[in-house]
């Protein structure tokens, strides 16, 4: 019982103790009728609130200065890697809603190129057309700007990360790394440092220090080695999947001719790095964190953003404008029904693809070079973990 409810039960019990004292001093003045006290109304039991969906919000701050060109093909190579992290994500029996943004830095101020945002599809394309440019690497500018432009959650429970990574100095620039480290985890958000090059010369350029400050790792990669991946099986198979799911997505309204041209151009660019990188893109796309509800009507209708009954006419495509809303939502329910039955297809090759690459690793017994996807992934299940976020297994998870 709330302390209101409480007051307010008391306040009863008491003015009814006062009406019979009165009417007992009535009585006993003359003989008289009186009625009895009318009972306090229940009280309204309160709503229970929906669970909130919990979060993992990631910013990515590359420096793209005409030295980091190696850097910018990682990224491009390992981004469903990273994002496919996160495909078997849990918080307290919950799958987290993953945003992604992406910043380049190497000419000041640096820019935002996609905002936290669960349209990968921009993130991807973003990162194929940044190119390497300028020479002026400010770090603490750069982690300042996103923390104070990016829209973050204000839960504690959720997972905000930044990983900066860069090769010069993380000294540079107007604003001091110190205070942008110390007003970006004093909201929670962890920042992590990659260094391009050796140890020493991080540690050298205050990286370690910056993630100190902020919670984070500091990590060193070879931003020129080449991204190592193991052919498998299923590999023929799950791209040609990743293409064929394009069909179950509905363009409708006014971004979505060009989101579905965006979805095509991104398979292309995917599979214009290699065969793996398309593979994990394809399971990307067959996972919970790949949706496109701000251009495709299935899942607009599935996160609830629209009510088919009430789309306009002239928003839908050519094809559904003279059906009726049960027709509508028959050939909604079916492109739904269809694409589970890729993500089905994806996910049971994928199982199995893991499985061989596993073997092969250790049938060769070879340890890569520490790349962009190495570190995210090694400092992404730390820090998850401490927020009570539950990931498959490492062992499980690897599939390049």
């Amino acid at each position: 019982m709330t302390r209101k409810t409480t007051t307010t039960a008391l306040a009863a019990v008491a003015t009814a103790v006062l009406g019979c004292l009165n009417i007992a001093q009535a009585q006993s003045a003359k003989p008289a009728a009186s009625a009895a006290p009318a009972l306090a109304a229940p009280a309204k039991a309160r709503p229970v609130a929906a669970p909130r969906t919990p979060k993992v919000q990631i910013a990515i701050l590359l420096d793209h200065s005409g030295s980091m060109s190696g850097l910018i093909n990682q990224a491009r190579s390992e981004l469903w890697t990273i994002v496919n992290e996160f495909a078997t994500a849990k918080y307290q029996g919950q799958r987290p809603i993953l945003e992604v943004a992406l910043y380049g830095y190497g000419s000041p101020p640096g820019q935002q190129l996609a905002p936290l945002t669960t349209d990968l599809d921009l993130v991807s394309q973003q990162l194929f057309g940044l190119g390497g440019g300028g020479g002026s690497e400010y770090c603490g500018q750069i982690i300042e700007k996103a923390t104070k432009e990016l829209k973050w959650s204000t839960s504690n429970d959720d997972l905000k990360l930044i990983f900066i990574a860069g090769n010069e100095a993380f000294t540079q620039g107007p604003v001091d790394f110190k205070t942008a480290c110390a007003q970006a985890i004093s909201k929670g958000i962890i920042v992590n440092t990659i260094h391009c090059g050796d140890e020493g010369t991080g540690v050298n350029g205050k990286w370690r220090d910056g993630a100190m400050l902020a919670d984070g790792k500091f990590l060193n990669i070879n931003q020129n080695a080449a991204v190592a991946h193991i052919e498998a099986p299923q590999d023929k198979r799950l791209a040609e999947l990743g293409v064929e799911m394009n069909t179950t997505f509905i363009p409708f309204g006014a971004h979505g001719a060009t989101g579905a041209e965006n979805q095509a151009r991104q398979d292309a660019n995917a599979g214009g790095v290699s065969t793996q990188v398309a593979v994990q893109r394809a399971v990307t796309k067959g996972s919970v964190n790949y949706r496109n509800d701000s251009w495709c009507l299935a899942d607009a209708v599935k996160t609830k953003k629209v009510d088919l009954a009430k789309v306009k006419v002239e928003d839908l495509p050519e094809n559904m404008r003279k059906m009726t809303v049960e027709q509508r939502r028959a050939y909604v329910a079916e492109k739904l029904k269809q694409r589970t039955g890729i993500q089905k297809q994806i996910a049971d090759l994928n199982t199995q693809r893991k499985q061989y690459v596993a073997a092969k690793r250790k049938e060769l017994a070879t340890k890569g070079e520490e790349t962009l996807n190495t570190a995210v992934v090694k400092a992404v299940r730390d820090q998850a973990a401490k927020k009570n976020f539950v990931l498959e297994d490492a062992t499980a998870a690897a599939g390049n």
